[in-house]
């Protein structure tokens, strides 16, 4: 190794690492420091010495904020493998213990898979993991993959394309689409036809977007009644008039009773759902670990 590799070594720090990781982020100094715990002068002269280190800019002020160059765009995932290099080295693997952890999980998952896993998950970790707690939300699968890159989520979970290099994939559960109604629809009584399925009208989701390309239904023309949000504001809407929906069945099954639906098998052959979870390749966190298998007794339970 040269000199100037040496140099250019010993001016690279642990620090400048996070400073830069949190630019590409947050893109805003302020921002930055507030979550590193540093002034906003300590964040600029990070930056400085970055700017130094790597000949280039790398940030540029815009009006909305700082926008980074290409440079800072080829960094960016060997700066990302570095951090989790120096983490996982410097990491206790046995240091996860879910009963005194206060550690606050982060998952992206769509709604149906939430209604299917989430209470039992806030039961598990009353019981296993009193101090911790978990958040959901749910993000495209392609801003899933860039934030499980980043470290920003510990997990994602649903029905995933192919899965680039990088991560771990494993299937979690399968499920097919039904179509629901309400328990007294007039013209359904267990089953519907073709004929029925095109021109009874149905209430769409938003969320059909949580589904992969591959697996979306391909359907008949039907009649269109509305497009809402959320899977449990169709359930709601269709529990409350004739309309009819299609969506996965397990989310449909932990809904029926309580909004008086009836589950019907629809008059065509219905996708199978794979709902996979996700997490980074070479990232040995016990923790995650720990919460992927209360994820599966979930599912189970």
């Amino acid at each position: 190794m040269s000199d100037i590799d040496i140099n250019d070594i010993r001016r690279l720090d642990g620090g400048l690492l996070l400073v830069f990781r949190g630019l590409l982020r947050r893109r805003r100094t302020t921002a930055v420091a507030r979550e590193l715990g540093l002034s906003q002068s300590a964040v600029s002269h990070a930056l400085t010495r970055l700017r130094e280190l790597f000949a280039d800019p790398l940030f540029v002020r815009r009006s909305h904020g700082l926008e980074p160059t290409r440079r800072a765009l080829e960094l960016m995932p060997r700066i990302d493998a570095l951090i989790d290099q120096i983490g996982d080295t410097l990491k206790r693997h046995d240091a996860f213990n879910p009963a005194q952890s206060e550690r606050r999980f982060v998952l992206s998952a769509p709604e149906f898979i939430t209604s299917l896993i989430g209470a039992k998950l806030v039961r598990t970790f009353r019981k296993l993991a009193p101090k911790a707690s978990f958040i959901v939300d749910f993000i495209s699968p392609e801003l899933a993959l860039e934030a499980l890159r980043r470290g920003e989520i510990d997990s994602a979970l649903g029905p995933f394309g192919p899965v680039p290099a990088g991560f771990l994939s494993e299937i979690i559960f399968t499920d097919r689409y039904c179509v629901v109604a309400r328990r007294d629809h007039p013209a359904l009584k267990g089953r519907i036809s073709t004929a029925q399925y095109a021109s009874i009208g149905h209430i769409f989701a938003h969320a059909e977007s949580e589904m992969a390309a591959s697996e979306r239904i391909e359907m008949p023309d039907v009649a269109l009644r509305a497009v809402v949000p959320r899977w449990l504001t169709v359930l709601t809407m269709v529990a409350a008039s004739d309309a009819i929906a299609t969506c996965p069945q397990r989310f449909a099954q932990r809904q029926a009773k309580l909004l008086g639906l009836q589950i019907l098998k629809p008059p065509f052959v219905p996708l199978t759902i794979e709902v996979r979870a996700l997490r980074r390749a070479g990232s040995q966190d016990l923790g995650v670990d720990w919460l992927l298998e209360r994820i599966r007794d979930a599912v189970g339970g």
